[in-house]
């Protein structure tokens, strides 16, 4: 059995999607959810699915240590980032090495970085006048949304979208590749 452990920081509908697509997989478990914001949504998506929910503060969470404990404490084979709004530090990454995955809402090296997250980056696209956007899988590492990438996917912009039209489109592509991915990924380093 390979367990995942999601973080999120908001509402959660990344992990919502990831967790009804493992439900009935023998192979592959989300048994934790940790979140550094103790009013996300995705509190109540673990509590529906029953799964451990560990609420940390960005203080420890920058040093690392403490999420390194709790995500061994749970045999956790990889670090799925949905939705997390924190670098990562360096000693999660150490400890999970090609083993943490981000989902980014555009496609990367553009509109990622700092402060690149959420309507953010759809802003930034619509601003930029682009005719597509997408998303980005990617390795976590050190520096913001530089990792390595393992997939992408894109979908066509109308003139007249607006930044909450291109993020449902992104969000559609997310809900659909993010899943299959994880499990791809997992599967082909077992």
């Amino acid at each position: 059995m390979t367990n995942i452990a999601l973080l999120a920081s908001g509402g959660g509908s990344n992990c919502r999607s990831i967790l009804s697509y493992f439900e009935s997989n023998d192979n592959i478990n989300v048994n934790l959810i940790i979140t550094n914001n103790a009013n996300a949504g995705v509190i109540n998506i673990a509590n529906e699915w029953n799964i451990p929910v560990h609420i940390i503060d960005n203080k420890s969470f920058k040093v690392g240590t403490d999420v390194v404990e709790i995500l061994q404490k749970h045999s956790t084979n990889w670090v799925i980032l949905a939705g997390f709004l924190r670098k990562i530090p360096s000693s999660i990454i150490g400890a999970f090495s090609n083993k943490i995955i981000n989902i980014h809402p555009a496609l990367l090296p553009k509109y990622g970085g700092k402060g690149m997250y959420g309507m953010n980056v759809h802003k930034a696209v619509f601003e930029a006048k682009e005719d597509k956007s997408g998303m980005t899988i990617h390795y976590v590492n050190e520096v913001y949304d530089s990792g390595n990438i393992i997939f992408q996917d894109f979908v066509h912009l109308n003139p007249s979208d607006l930044p909450s039209d291109i993020a449902k489109k992104v969000l559609k592509l997310e809900h659909f590749h993010y899943p299959r991915i994880i499990e791809k990924l997992i599967h082909d380093t077992i």
